[in-house]
């Protein structure tokens, strides 16, 4: 889609305070997707005549939005309230032994491991990264022939590493490719299309807020996939199947439990729709500068980046990693200053996105300039 909406216009339409770097953990929403949420709650909540109907067409509008992004088809997308609920949907209808490394964001390593202890059709092979990251080298040396699938995620939610979906998808071959895209949906416009199965919710980079996400299907994984989860909303019924229990539908649209939120699917449907007007490069690139400034601070100031600095192999993420006894200097300079950040692991992760203004940049300068004169 052509852009349609200048990436100044875009930024005008968010009111996220200055210091808040911690877009890999949740995105703050903007007035598009606070006005829709209202629009739709508005409805719902005076139940004029023939307002449901409206609210029911939001289903295909979401789906529309997600197929657009993905350059896929409407069919081949079902909304997920959440990425966890997607893996399980997909994993849970996967048979084989799928490789998987343990240090992956724990929706994909728990939904492997509870599909196999409830099921037992598939098995999980844990391996190790390469530094923590999943490379096409570090699969090469650890694929083995009984190993059927491989599931990853598109950006790694403690390195930062963006992956090389087409060396991991040449390395693969033809085993079945399920990709996390949590950390990269919204802000990577990646060949999808070398994926099996594509998951992801809306809450981070998308900023479309908690309860949207979506379950995407290729042809293969439609076929291949059974829908065990699957409940009395995914038939071939034009209503809802009364007095019989019906065989799920086809496609991906068997891998839904009941109705979804459709003010939610709205949520969804807005931030992407807006996110196509301004095109998601004008916003990877923006992000990207403000990841190179964070890095060139941390680097003044003595503080080891341990996120990937190049930018072929990095999206939203940059991670600092002191010295263990000067973590807590860290992480109370950060706090100090009004820098909202993640600690976890001995680590710090901070994650800007096309919003991030200079004034953030200047609470994050203060913030590294106490905490040199303190360590």
């Amino acid at each position: 889609m052509t852009a349609q909406l200048s990436l100044d216009d875009y930024l005008e339409r968010f009111t996220d305070e200055p210091g808040y770097l911690d877009f890999a953990r949740v995105g703050p929403v903007g007035r598009t997707v606070r006005d829709e949420e209202s629009a739709q709650s508005s409805l719902l909540g005076r139940a004029r005549f023939g307002t449901l109907a409206t609210l029911a067409e939001q289903d295909a509008r979401a789906r529309a939005a997600v197929a657009t992004t993905l350059r896929s088809r409407d069919e081949q997308v079902v909304f997920q309230p959440n990425t966890s609920q997607g893996l399980m949907h997909a994993l849970f209808g996967l048979d084989g032994r799928i490789a998987i490394s343990p240090a992956e964001f724990p929706s994909l390593t728990f939904a492997a491991q509870r599909a196999h202890d409830a099921v037992g059709r598939l098995e999980p092979v844990w391996l190790e990264p390469d530094h923590g990251r999943v490379t096409p080298g570090a699969l090469r040396e650890r694929l083995t022939d009984d190993i059927t699938a491989v599931g990853v995620s598109l950006v790694d939610f403690r390195t930062g590493y963006l992956l090389d979906l087409e060396g991991v998808r040449e390395v693969v071959g033809d085993r079945f490719l399920v990709l996390d895209a949590m950390q990269g949906f919204g802000l990577v416009d990646a060949p999808w299309h070398l994926a099996d199965v594509v998951v992801s919710g809306g809450q981070k980079w998308v900023r479309a807020g908690w309860g949207t996400g979506f379950l995407a299907l290729s042809d293969r994984a439609a076929e291949r996939l059974s829908p065990l989860l699957s409940g009395f909303s995914a038939t071939d019924a034009e209503e809802t199947p009364l007095d019989e229990v019906l065989p799920p539908t086809r496609g991906a649209a068997a891998f839904q439990i009941s109705h979804p939120d459709p003010v939610a699917q709205a949520r969804l449907a807005a931030a992407l729709e807006e996110l196509a007007m301004v095109g998601s490069a004008a916003v990877l690139e923006r992000v990207a500068e403000r990841v190179s400034q964070i890095i060139d601070l941390a680097d003044e100031f003595g503080v080891e980046v341990v996120s990937p600095r190049d930018e072929r192999e990095r999206a939203g993420i940059v991670v600092l990693q002191p010295r263990l006894d000067r973590l807590t200097i860290l992480t109370a300079s950060l706090h100090n200053h009004g820098i909202t950040a993640t600690t976890r692991g001995g680590a710090v992760r901070l994650a800007p996105h096309a919003t991030t203004d200079d004034e953030t940049i200047g609470m994050l300068r203060a913030a590294l300039i106490s905490f040199a004169t303190a360590a």
